[in-house]
C-alpha cells in the first residue's frame, strides 16, 4: 500500500511539473515576441486616438500645422528598432491637392496616417534585404492582429536613395504594396521626358511590352512644375555683369561698358549705403489638375504646353537669410548708430575733441587699432561733399515726419545733419574718426567766415529755430552773421552816401511796424518754434503792428513827402487817428530794426540773469537797452514833436491809463502814464532822454556780426566732446529715421504704424540727451543701444517693402499680401535684439496668383542670355521664357471598377464588390529633374 501511495504521489508531482514547464509556442521565438510588442504598441496608439497622443508627448512637425509624430522603441534579439506613427488632427484633406505641408511618404504613396519602422543605427535604414522583408512581415502581422489599417514603411538601401518598401492591409481582400527608389545621376534620356515616364508607368500593368504601343490605356495624370528666377545675389554678379556688358557693347559703337544699376538706386538710403536685396528670387509652382491620358502622343503634346495653361500659379518668395539673421552683420543706419553710441560712451574721457586725434591719448594698442582713421583723400571727399556741393538752400520740410520735430536734432538737409550722417560712414565711426572729421569741419567753417562766403546748406535769413539742437542754431546764426558781414563790406566798398539809397538797401533788413524790443513775437519758419526776444514778467506786449494802420504804402510815401511832415524820417505811416500830445499832428509808426537774434544758450543766459536780480522792471529795461534805445530813436525821427508819453502810447498801450472818455480823434488826448512808468528814476524815461533822433537806416545795427560770429566759432572749437556727441546722436537718429521715412511703401498700414511708434520711442529715449542729463557709464547708453535695435527692425521691413514694391508695382495686391504675411511672421521678433531672434522657423508663404497677375510674374523670368544658355543643356519641356522647371512632380494612376478582371471575384464569405466602385490599382509618383529622378510605385493586389 505504501508503495502504491508513493507511486501515485510521484505521478501527481510529475503532472504538476509538466504544467509548470508549459511552453506557449505563440511566443516561443524572439520574432514572435517582437510581433507581439508591435501589436501592443499599435493597439495602444489606436485606442488613445490623436487627442490623447498629443497629451502623451506627440511631436509637432515643423513643415505642417496639422501633422504629429509619436515614437516607440522596439527590441528584437540584439537589435533595437524605432517605430514612428505619423498622424494628423484633420485627415479630411485631399492628397491630390499638392499640399506643400504633406510628408514625403504621403506625397509619394497617397496615404494619410502611417507607420515607419527603422533600425536605430547610423544610417537609419535596413541594408539587408531579408531583414527588411522579415521586418515588414512582422509589422503586417501585428497590424492585422489588431485590425489596424495603417500602411507601414521600412527604409532600405543607401540613405541617399530615399528608398522604402511598404505594405497596407485594405481591410477587405485587397493589399497595397509600396516601393520607392531614386536615381541620383545619369538619368536615362527617355525618362527626362513625359512620354518616357508615361510608358514606364504603363509597363507596370501591361502584359506585353508592345501593349502600351498598340493599346489605349486610360491613365489619370496630375502634374506640378516648379520654376525659379535667376538669383540676384553677389555670387552671380560677375556673370550678370559680363552678360550685361556684352549686350550693351553690341548696341554701343565704341563697345564701351555701362554701370549696372543696383536694385535700390532710387531708394532714399542709397546715398549712404547699398542694401542687400532682401528678395533673392521667387519660386513659381504651376499645377495641372487631373486629366485623362490615353496615349504617348498626348504626353508629348503636354510636354510642349505652356505653363500659362496651368490651372494654378503659386508664388513663393525666396528671402535673404540675413533679413532675419541673428549674426548682426547687416550694414545700415542701425549698425552705424550702434558705433556712434559707443563713441558717445567714450566721449567723457577727454575735455576737447583734439585730445582724441592724437595717438598718445588713445591708451592701449587694441584701442588704437580699432580707431583707424581713413586716408586724407577720403577726408577731402567728405568735406567736399559737405561744403562744396549743394550750396543752394535746401528744403528742410522735405520728407519730414509729423513727429520729427519732437526730436531735438537738426533738419535732414541741414549742414549739421549731413555732417552727422557722413560721420556714421567715416572710418568705423569711432570717437577718433569723428574727432578728426570735426576738427577739419570746424576749420573749413572758419574759412567760410573769414572769407565771407555763404555757408552751405544753411539759411542766411529768418529767425533761429530753437526746436533744433544748439549746434544747428549756432550754424544758422553764423550763416546770418556771414550775410550781414558781406552786406557791411559791400556798403563800405560802394561808399553809399545818399540816405535814400541807404534806406532802399536797409528796407529789406528792417521790420515794418514790428516791435523792436523783446516783446515782439517772431514769425514762424520751417520747424514752428522760433527764436523770439525775451518777454519778462510785468511787461505788456504793446506794439501796434502795421496791419492795424489806416494807410497803405502809397499813404506812407505821401506822409513822408508832405509839406507838414517834411521833418519826418523813417516813417511807416500814421497809426490810425492817434495824435501827438504836444501838437495836433498824427502819430506815425517808425520803421525799426529787427530784434537781435539769440540762440538757446543766449536765452538761458538772460533768464539766469533775470532770476539772479529778480523781476526788477529797471533791470529788465537794462537788458533790452540797445533794442529799446533803437526803437525810441526811430520813433523820435518819425515824430519830431513826440514826447515820452507818445512813445508809451504806441509801444506799450497797457502803460497808458485813459480816463474812459477819450476818443482817438480828440486832442489833446486825456490820460496818464501807469505807476511803473511814472515812478522816480524810471529807466525807460532815462533811455528816452539819451536816445538821439535817428531813423533805423542811420543807426548802428543791433546785431554785431563780427562779435557774434567769433563767439560762435569759439564755441564750435571748444565744445566738450560729450556735448558734441549727444547732439550728434540725436541728430543722427532723427536724420536716419527721416531718410527711411522717405521710402515709398504705398498704403501699408503696418509700416505707417511702425514709423509712428519709432518716432515716439526715439523722442522719449533721446530726451535725456537733449537736456544734457547723460553722464559717463550711464544706463542711458543701454537704452540707446536698444533704440538701435528698434530702428534695425524698421529698417529691415522698409527694405523688404521697397524691394517688393519695386517688383510688383503693377500688381499691388501681391506685394501687400507677401509683406503682410512676413510682417505677421516677423512681428514676435521685433521686441528682441538680433541675438535673441528665433531663426528656427522659416518664412514659407504660398500665394496663389490671379490671372491678371501672371504676366507680371512671368516677366521676372527674363530670357537667358547667350552665356547662360550654353552653361546648361535644356533637356525638359514646359519652358517658361526659356527656363525649364527646377523640379517636376507627376502622379500617374490607373483605376479599375468592380466589374474589371480578377477584382470582380467574390470574396470569402460571399462578400461582393460594388460593380460601380473604382479602386486605384496602380499609382506612380515621379519627382525629379534631368539629373535626379525619384519614383514611388503603389500597387493594389487581390489576396
Amino acid at each position: 500500500m505504501a508503495s502504491t501511495s508513493k507511486a501515485n504521489l510521484t505521478e501527481d508531482d510529475e503532472e504538476e511539473e509538466e504544467i509548470e514547464h508549459f511552453d506557449d509556442f505563440t511566443l516561443a521565438s524572439s520574432w514572435e515576441r517582437f510581433i507581439s510588442e508591435i501589436e501592443a504598441t499599435c493597439r495602444q496608439w489606436s485606442a488613445d486616438g490623436p487627442k490623447n497622443l498629443l497629451e502623451k508627448g506627440a511631436v509637432h512637425l515643423d513643415y505642417s500645422n496639422k501633422m504629429y509624430r509619436i515614437k516607440s522603441e522596439l527590441k528584437d534579439a540584439t537589435k533595437i528598432y524605432s517605430m514612428e506613427y505619423y498622424f494628423g488632427i484633420d485627415n479630411n484633406g485631399n492628397i491630390s491637392d499638392w499640399n506643400c505641408t504633406l510628408h514625403d511618404l504621403q506625397l509619394c504613396f497617397g496615404v494619410k496616417e502611417f507607420l515607419v519602422i527603422s533600425p536605430q543605427s547610423a544610417s537609419g535604414v535596413v541594408l539587408d534585404a531579408p531583414e527588411s522583408s522579415k521586418l515588414l512581415s512582422a509589422v503586417a502581422i501585428a497590424l492585422s492582429n489588431c485590425s489596424c489599417l495603417w500602411p507601414a514603411f521600412v527604409p532600405v538601401h543607401d540613405p541617399s536613395r530615399k528608398a522604402f518598401i511598404g505594405i497596407q492591409n485594405m481591410g477587405t481582400i485587397f493589399t497595397r504594396r509600396f516601393e520607392a527608389d531614386r536615381i541620383g545621376s545619369q538619368v536615362p534620356v527617355k525618362f527626362m521626358h513625359l512620354e518616357g515616364l508615361y510608358e514606364l508607368f504603363v509597363s507596370k500593368f501591361a502584359y506585353w511590352t508592345s501593349d502600351h504601343l498598340t493599346h489605349l490605356f486610360k491613365v489619370y495624370l496630375m502634374m506640378k512644375l516648379t520654376y525659379r528666377t535667376l538669383p540676384n545675389d553677389d555670387e552671380n554678379d560677375g556673370i550678370q555683369d559680363a552678360d550685361a556688358e556684352n549686350a550693351e557693347s553690341e548696341k554701343m559703337p565704341d563697345g564701351g561698358n555701362h554701370n549696372r544699376k543696383h536694385w535700390d538706386d532710387d531708394c532714399p538710403w542709397s546715398e549712404w549705403y547699398s542694401a542687400e536685396d532682401p528678395v533673392k528670387g521667387f519660386d513659381l509652382v504651376t499645377t495641372w489638375s487631373e486629366k485623362v491620358i490615353e496615349s504617348s502622343l498626348e504626353m508629348a503634346e503636354m510636354e510642349n504646353a505652356s505653363p500659362h495653361e496651368a490651372e494654378k500659379w503659386i508664388l513663393t518668395p525666396n528671402l535673404s537669410p540675413n533679413l532675419d539673421s541673428s549674426k548682426g552683420d547687416r550694414i545700415g543706419f542701425a549698425s552705424q548708430l550702434q558705433l556712434l553710441v559707443s563713441a558717445l560712451d567714450m566721449s567723457f574721457e577727454a575735455q576737447f575733441m583734439e585730445d582724441f586725434v592724437s595717438d598718445e591719448n588713445l591708451g592701449s594698442d587694441n584701442l588704437k587699432s580699432s580707431m583707424v582713421i581713413p586716408p586724407p583723400t577720403v577726408l577731402d571727399r567728405v568735406l567736399k561733399d559737405l561744403l562744396l556741393e549743394g550750396r543752394q538752400f535746401p528744403d528742410f520740410a522735405k520728407g519730414k515726419h509729423k513727429r520729427s520735430q519732437a526730436i531735438k536734432g537738426a533738419p535732414l538737409e541741414s549742414l549739421f545733419a549731413q555732417f552727422c550722417l557722413h560721420s556714421l560712414w567715416f572710418g568705423n565711426c569711432s570717437i577718433r574718426a569723428i574727432a578728426v572729421l570735426w576738427v577739419e569741419f570746424v576749420r573749413e567753417i572758419r574759412w567760410y567766415w573769414e572769407e565771407s562766403q555763404p555757408l552751405p546748406k544753411m539759411p542766411a535769413h529768418g529767425s533761429i529755430d530753437l526746436a533744433t539742437c544748439l549746434i544747428n542754431q549756432k550754424l544758422q546764426m553764423l550763416a546770418i552773421c556771414i550775410e550781414k558781414k558781406r552786406e557791411l563790406n559791400e556798403e563800405f566798398q560802394d561808399c553809399l552816401g545818399s540816405n535814400d539809397d541807404v534806406f532802399a538797401h536797409m528796407e529789406e533788413d528792417i521790420q515794418v511796424g514790428e516791435e523792436s524790443t523783446s516783446f515782439l513775437t517772431q514769425s514762424q519758419d520751417f520747424d514752428g518754434k522760433r527764436d523770439s526776444p525775451l518777454i519778462l514778467e510785468g511787461f505788456n506786449e504793446s506794439r501796434t503792428s502795421i496791419s492795424k494802420f489806416s494807410t497803405n504804402s502809397q499813404d506812407v510815401y505821401s506822409a513822408d513827402k508832405s509839406t507838414s511832415d517834411s521833418k519826418r524820417r523813417g516813417s511807416a505811416g500814421p497809426v490810425g487817428s492817434m495824435k501827438l500830445l504836444n501838437s495836433c499832428q498824427s502819430l506815425h509808426a517808425p520803421f525799426t530794426q529787427n530784434a537781435p537774434l539769440m540762440t538757446e544758450d543766449m536765452h538761458e543766459e538772460r533768464l539766469r540773469a533775470v532770476e539772479a536780480f529778480g523781476d526788477s522792471f529797471n533791470f529788465s529795461a537794462q537788458l533790452e537797452r540797445e533794442t529799446l534805445s533803437s526803437d525810441m530813436s526811430a520813433f523820435k525821427a518819425a515824430n519830431s514833436d513826440a514826447a515820452f508819453e507818445d512813445f508809451i502810447r504806441w509801444h506799450s498801450p497797457g502803460d497808458w491809463e485813459n480816463d474812459g472818455s477819450e476818443a482817438n480823434d480828440e486832442w489833446p488826448p486825456r490820460g496818464k502814464l501807469s505807476q511803473r512808468m511814472s515812478g522816480p528814476g524810471n529807466s525807460w524815461r532815462k533811455i528816452w532822454n539819451d536816445a538821439p533822433s535817428l531813423p533805423a537806416y542811420e543807426q548802428k545795427p543791433l546785431l554785431d556780426p563780427n562779435r557774434e560770429g567769433e563767439k560762435i566759432l569759439h564755441y564750435l572749437e571748444t565744445v566738450r566732446p560729450h556735448q558734441l556727441l549727444e547732439q550728434m546722436v540725436c541728430t543722427a537718429f532723427r536724420a536716419s529715421a527721416d531718410t527711411l521715412h522717405q521710402t515709398n511703401f504705398g498704403s501699408l498700414k503696418q509700416m505707417t504704424t511702425k514709423m509712428d511708434q519709432l518716432y515716439h520711442t526715439m523722442a522719449s529715449t533721446l530726451r535725456p540727451l537733449q537736456a544734457n542729463l547723460l553722464s559717463g557709464n550711464s544706463e542711458k547708453i543701454g537704452d540707446l543701444k536698444r533704440l538701435c535695435v528698434a530702428l534695425e527692425h524698421v529698417e529691415k521691413l522698409l527694405t523688404l517693402t521697397a524691394s517688393l514694391r519695386h517688383k510688383f508695382i503693377q500688381v499691388p495686391r501681391v506685394y501687400e499680401a507677401i509683406f503682410s504675411d512676413y510682417y505677421d511672421f516677423y512681428l514676435p521678433n521685433m521686441g528682441k535684439g538680433s541675438a535673441d531672434v528665433d531663426i528656427q522657423k522659416e518664412f514659407d508663404l504660398k500665394l496663389q496668383l490671379k490671372m491678371n497677375e501672371r504676366q507680371v510674374v512671368s516677366n521676372m523670368f527674363t530670357p537667358p542670355t547667350a552665356n547662360q544658355s550654353w552653361r546648361k543643356v535644356l533637356s525638359m519641356g514646359n519652358l517658361l521664357n526659356g527656363h525649364e522647371p527646377i523640379l517636376r512632380q507627376i502622379v500617374f494612376s490607373k483605376r479599375d471598377s468592380g466589374s474589371d478582371c480578377h477584382y470582380a471575384v467574390s470574396t470569402r464569405g460571399g462578400l461582393h464588390m460594388d460593380d460601380q466602385q473604382e479602386i486605384e490599382t496602380y499609382r506612380m509618383y515621379v519627382c525629379g529633374t534631368s539629373n535626379d529622378l525619384r519614383v514611388a510605385l503603389c500597387v493594389t493586389s487581390y489576396d
